[in-house]
């Protein structure tokens, strides 16, 4: 069956869209194949919105649930000009939503310990505007079996770059980085995942503040500053950074405030230090994690497979690279293996979804940290 995934992500720049044919498969997993992808930027007073109310101490109960309606409406207007675009037909949805808040672990609230999540897109709107169910609200099920709600990637990460003889990494570069570590002929049991800390997050955040613009374009603000090596040694000492696997990140710990705090660490210096110190917290933080946590010795695994918006910065792509060399890793691109980098992170909500639709779990609990594998999303019919 030909389904559609909708992503949204951490760096609230707009929707990405994919189209795959994801069949039963023979091994007991699906069979995939891309088919399409699209990209189209939020309008700039949407983005305020929805950056204003992520992590917002203070919020319109009002404004939210318009802003689940208004974003559900985009998403579907989004589908349905992919679908003219390259004349297909999605038979079901899996659409992420835009995560406004998400705290993977439990925390004090009115007298219990909780561990929460919240995206929002509203899915009987998408399923009602493009006519076929719509699978949405993925992570709260992982997260009811003990999870921490992310990253669920890992099994897109899995069904794809596995292989008996090669361990690979599998590097996403989002608001927030992640990995997918798959030894060589794992099953899905022996897959680590996590996230690694920013990704384009704290770069954009800067850039945006610094240079009123809402990105470093090709890594050149970055490119052309020093890195200041006593900043990333001091970020690198907090406390995500040393907790152990499995964990997650967003705006909580990585958002406006961090940036603010960034910049504050920094001092004065000129303002392209900044970002391209920025630029180096990305890609030694992934190194630190790597180091730590995953690589035990040289050739464990050969290749590291880049997406996300982070692989079109040659600047934090020269920099990983320099970080990757003593570990042996080279890098490659998701593109080489049939699905374009921009196009990944949709194509998993696409593959949970056919998954959901099916009865099966999809979650890895080695990546996430749950009891079990769980049935992720809910349902609803157009």
């Amino acid at each position: 069956m030909i389904v559609a995934g909708v992503m949204s992500g951490t760096s609230a720049d707009g929707i990405n869209v994919a189209l795959l044919r994801i069949s039963a498969g023979r091994t007991g997993f699906p069979g995939i194949r891309f088919l399409a992808h699209a990209e189209y930027p939020y309008p700039k007073p949407v983005r305020r919105a929805v950056l204003a109310a992520m992590n917002s101490t203070t919020a319109s109960v009002a404004d939210l649930a318009r802003l689940n309606f208004l974003l559900a409406e985009l998403y579907a207007d989004a589908l349905l000009a992919t679908q003219r675009r390259f004349h297909l037909k999605a038979e079901l949805v899996g659409c992420h939503g835009q995560t406004l808040y998400h705290q993977g672990e439990a925390a004090p609230f009115l007298a219990r310990k909780l561990a929460v999540t919240w995206q929002t897109g509203e899915g009987s709107v998408v399923a009602a505007r493009v006519g076929a169910p719509v699978v949405s609200d993925f992570r709260p099920a992982d997260m009811a079996a003990g999870g921490k709600g992310a990253p669920l990637v890992s099994f897109l990460d899995f069904l794809l770059y596995r292989d008996t003889r090669v361990g690979r990494i599998v590097q996403n570069i989002g608001g927030i980085a992640n990995f997918t570590a798959i030894p060589a002929g794992a099953s899905s049991n022996r897959v680590l995942a996590f996230d690694t800390g920013p990704g384009n997050m704290v770069i954009d955040a800067i850039t945006q503040q610094l240079f009123g613009k809402s990105y470093d374009r090709d890594g050149r603000i970055g490119g052309s500053g020093a890195v200041l090596d006593r900043v990333i040694s001091y970020v690198l000492g907090g406390p995500f950074f040393r907790r152990k696997p499995p964990k997650t990140a967003g705006r909580e710990q990585f958002g406006r405030e961090f940036a603010q705090q960034f910049i504050r660490h920094c001092g004065r210096v000129d303002k392209r230090d900044i970002v391209a110190t920025a630029t180096a917290l990305t890609a030694k933080s992934i190194a630190d994690a790597l180091r730590r946590f995953v690589v035990r010795r040289t050739g464990t695994y050969r290749d590291f497979v880049v997406s996300g918006g982070g692989a079109n910065n040659p600047t934090l792509m020269a920099m990983l690279a320099n970080e990757l060399q003593p570990l042996g890793l080279q890098i490659r691109s998701s593109d080489e293996f049939g699905l374009p980098s921009e196009a990944k992170e949709a194509a998993a909500f696409a593959l949970l979804a056919f998954q959901t639709w099916n009865r099966k779990p999809s979650n890895l609990p080695s990546a996430t940290g749950a009891d079990r594998p769980a049935i992720l999303g809910k349902i609803s019919y157009a």
